[in-house]
């Protein structure tokens, strides 16, 4: 059996259905149904229509399941209106569904999961297995959203960049499980690039490609975390850098900036940069001022104040720093960056520990323990006293 083809097919059949009124909920379980029967009937042969045939047997599961006089009076009125054979199912229904899953109802892990489920045709195992959660916790973090949007219809357009938020949600987990969430949100991305031809989802694909390139040289054998100066360039996949490039350079042609396009012209200036030296830090800095007067984020200030600190020197990085708001998550690390860069060393080791026991995950928390522990070496072979790091949480 195809898998692949079977998820491709899922977010349109399930389209269909729903453009016929049936609720989003059922509708889903009626070609869950229908996916089940094409498991165990495809390997045979394939049917010259994967799409009408899976529409048909979902169709079938639907009405079998609402067999009172009330129900079938209702469905024969709709069968009357619009036969279930033909080619019904289009790009308009699966985008549709995008917009479905990121419902602004939704919390964001309810709509990531809705997502993965009705649009990426991942199996409910398979999307728990990505997040280390329990196949029956995603059970009902699944059924939930299913039923906050049982009642939504398709009578208004969607908002494209909740779709394209909720897309880069998927994409920053990564990998973990048997599910390579990086590459399933790029699928998806390529996939609402070309049903909207909008500039800022093509900027958000070019954003996951420029970055998905590096991964190769991001994290050792060991699975610690290779910082951006430090990655081997060589194992950075270039294919993936020019198309990034390539859809990035169309997206801005179009001179309708957004902050996915501004991210991605970021990361294409690094990508550019075959040494670490050759970074143009000030082109970065202008980018990052751009992307301040898009979104005003507090986490691109800090992003900023770390790239002039590299443009300008440490002392205007620790200046542009002094304008973020401390709270702001990484803030300390890259204080402790700007720190080592001006040479105060004691106070840079400190900053790291500090930044090691704030850190939200192991592989960053033992990068920066790393880091901490690196510099007070130094300080102890050069014989000046070390500082009070502490000791980081395991």
């Amino acid at each position: 059996m195809n898998e692949s083809l079977l998820r491709e097919l899922t977010p349109a059949v399930i389209g269909v259905l729903v453009r016929r009124g049936v609720d989003f909920a059922t509708a889903e379980d009626a070609v869950q149904d229908a996916l089940l029967q094409a498991a165990s009937s495809w390997p045979d042969r394939l049917p010259s229509d994967p799409k009408g045939w899976l529409v048909t047997v979902a169709w079938r599961k639907f009405l079998d399941a609402h067999r009172s006089e009330s129900a079938r009076r209702d469905r024969e009125e709709k069968i009357r209106a619009e036969p279930p054979s033909g080619p019904t199912e289009t790009a308009d229904d699966t985008l549709h569904l995008f917009f479905l899953c990121a419902h602004p109802s939704l919390t964001p892990g309810s709509a990531v999961a809705l997502t993965l489920r009705a649009v990426g045709g991942l199996t409910t195992a398979q999307i728990a297995g990505a997040y280390l959660v329990p196949e029956a916790t995603m059970a009902q973090r699944i059924s939930r959203a299913k039923r906050t949007v049982r009642d939504v219809r398709f009578d208004e357009p969607g908002d494209p960049a909740t779709v394209r938020r909720v897309l880069y949600l998927v994409f920053n987990e990564g990998y973990s499980g048997d599910v390579d969430l990086s590459a399933e949100a790029i699928r998806l991305t390529r996939q609402l690039a070309q049903m909207t031809a909008d500039e800022e989802s093509a900027g958000l694909l070019a954003l996951m490609l420029l970055h998905h390139a590096r991964r190769p040289a991001r994290i050792r054998d060991d699975g610690s975390l290779v910082a951006l100066a430090e990655q081997d360039r060589s194992r950075w996949n270039t294919t993936l850098i020019r198309e990034g490039v390539d859809i990035l350079q169309a997206a801005l042609a179009r001179d309708r900036l957004g902050e996915f396009q501004a991210q991605a012209a970021i990361a294409a200036l690094h990508a550019d940069a075959q040494h670490v030296e050759d970074t143009d830090w000030v082109q970065i800095v202008s980018w990052y001022d751009e992307l301040l007067g898009l979104t005003a984020s507090p986490v691109v200030r800090l992003n900023r104040a770390v790239a002039v600190g590299e443009a300008d020197g440490p002392a205007a990085g620790l200046a542009a720093l002094a304008e973020v708001d401390s709270a702001v998550p990484r803030y300390t690390a890259a204080s402790a960056y700007l720190h080592e860069k001006t040479g105060d060393l004691p106070g840079a080791a400190r900053l790291y520990a500090d930044a090691a026991l704030a850190a939200t995950n192991l592989a960053e928390r033992h990068h920066l323990t790393l880091h901490a522990a690196r510099i007070s070496e130094q300080l102890r072979t050069s014989g000046v006293d070390r500082p009070d790091l502490g000791s980081p949480q395991p």
